[in-house]
């Protein structure tokens, strides 16, 4: 399928699921006065770009879905067309980059960006904290030195690692994935149904840190495969893979929330009304914003406004 096809695919299949999705945070009656003053701003950055993905496509995709879910969120997108493993963006050269927003959605896909001062600069947001929801390559983002073994805590290229709370170097090939919730007490979890995704990326797990909570985790199941050239020994079995797929962490000094799931390559992945239902519920747990019993919670001012006071 060519690249237009598959965005006009996206597109059609997004606008079906938005126009199904139910709000997650009910809309104010326009009669009554105090329900549309209790209706909060829900300021959300979305910052996208780089390798192997569709990001013009899958930001129009995330912003529909998580507007749709939530009447009072107004996500803004900070999308680089770059699509090499060193795309940056000129809005982390800022101290105060996060400066009014309630949550920072990270979907960046930077392998090859390995600058310690610009990747410090965005951790620091996060250590002061502003929350974070972190979403597939993310995870394989601003990484160097011996990243393919386990991190020590604290060790020079172990920040952003430690601010995701799991660490993933790589991943299989793209089939289903069945998605079990191994937590489903959790505000995130609590209204959600396990499912099978179409083909996608299941990320492995180098480890989980001890400061994160897995959520779900994902069950893929690769054929055999033959040599070069050779067809698969018929006599094979297939192999079952499994790693987490959703995860919370605390980071830092404030315990900042994270949440972030290693799901989401593909368009119509991304516009999965059930994919959209975790990514928004996500944000909301993550800026305090869902009840324990997983329902809306009062708004609270944005964590970095409230630090510059």
């Amino acid at each position: 399928m060519s690249l237009a096809s598959a965005t006009r695919s996206a597109a059609i299949l997004s606008a079906a699921l938005l126009v199904a999705a139910p709000a997650l945070v009910p809309a104010a009656r326009p009669s009554t006065a105090r329900a549309a003053d209790e209706l909060k701003p829900f300021k959300v950055l979305l910052v996208a770009g780089g390798c192997c993905h569709d990001y013009a496509t899958q930001t129009q995709i995330l912003k529909k879905g998580i507007e749709s879910r939530v009447p009072a969120a107004h996500v803004e997108v900070v999308h680089n067309p770059d699509k090499s493993t060193k795309a940056t963006f000129e809005i982390y050269q800022k101290d105060d980059w996060d400066r009014g927003y309630d949550v920072v959605l990270h979907d960046e896909c930077s392998a090859d960006v390995t600058e310690s001062g610009y990747v410090s600069r965005i951790l620091a947001a996060h250590r002061r904290g502003t929350p974070a929801v972190n979403i597939h390559c993310a995870m394989h983002s601003y990484r160097w030195g011996n990243f393919r073994e386990p991190v020590a805590a604290g060790a020079d290229n172990a920040g952003w690692y430690e601010m995701i709370g799991l660490q993933s170097t790589g991943h299989g090939p793209q089939l289903p994935i069945e998605i079990a919730f191994s937590d489903k007490a959790h505000p995130i979890t609590r209204p959600l149904a396990d499912w099978t995704t179409i083909n996608e990326e299941l990320y492995n797990n180098i480890q989980v840190l001890p400061t994160a909570k897995v959520l779900a985790t994902g069950r893929q199941t690769v054929p055999p495969k033959g040599k070069p050239g050779e067809p698969a020994d018929p006599a094979a079995k297939p192999t079952v893979v499994t790693a987490a797929v959703a995860w919370v962490n605390e980071y830092g000094p404030n315990r900042t929330r994270i949440f972030s799931t290693s799901l989401g390559h593909n368009n119509d992945t991304v516009a999965d009304a059930r994919y959209l239902d975790l990514v928004t519920r996500g944000l909301l747990w993550s800026a305090r914003r869902l009840a324990d019993d997983g329902s809306p919670a009062a708004a609270r001012e944005p964590a970095a406004a409230a630090a510059a006071r």
